[in-house]
């Protein structure tokens, strides 16, 4: 089995709408079936926030039928376990998004690099694809 990824939820929803946006080396990523791509319990509940606050209408489909969209993808959901929770909650970094931090817990914990574009995983605790400079 290959390397296993956690992805953020920007790249799953870029991934899932096939967007742009994602470039050739994470798309390269997370096609290769020897990878295993893991996504965060926590980004279902991004998803469902940003979809009922307006933030993200075209999310409809992807909030009524989550678990098999993900099953059909071939990606592992990773859940939010007590000790995600409280190495989220005292990540000695100054970046306030709840979503965020879990994600950067769970792939500190579980040793995962983060496939993001996200500035704010660069804080030297985890492994960040692509990595920026």
């Amino acid at each position: 089995m290959g390397i296993s990824y956690l992805i953020d939820t920007h790249i799953l929803l870029w991934w899932l709408f096939n967007d742009p946006k994602l470039n050739a080396e994470c798309r390269e990523i997370v096609r290769n079936p020897a990878h295993r791509i893991l996504v965060s319990s926590v980004s279902a509940w991004e998803i469902a926030t940003k979809y009922r606050i307006g933030k993200l209408p075209e999310a409809k489909q992807i909030v009524e039928e989550y678990s098999q969209i993900l099953h059909q993808a071939k990606f592992i959901e990773l859940p939010i376990t007590s000790a995600h929770a409280l190495r989220a909650g005292s990540l000695p970094i100054s970046h306030r998004d709840p979503f965020d931090r879990m994600i950067m817990a769970q792939a500190e914990l579980e040793n995962l690099p983060v496939l993001t574009y996200d500035e704010a995983f660069q804080t030297g605790l985890i492994q960040v694809i692509p990595h920026r400079k």
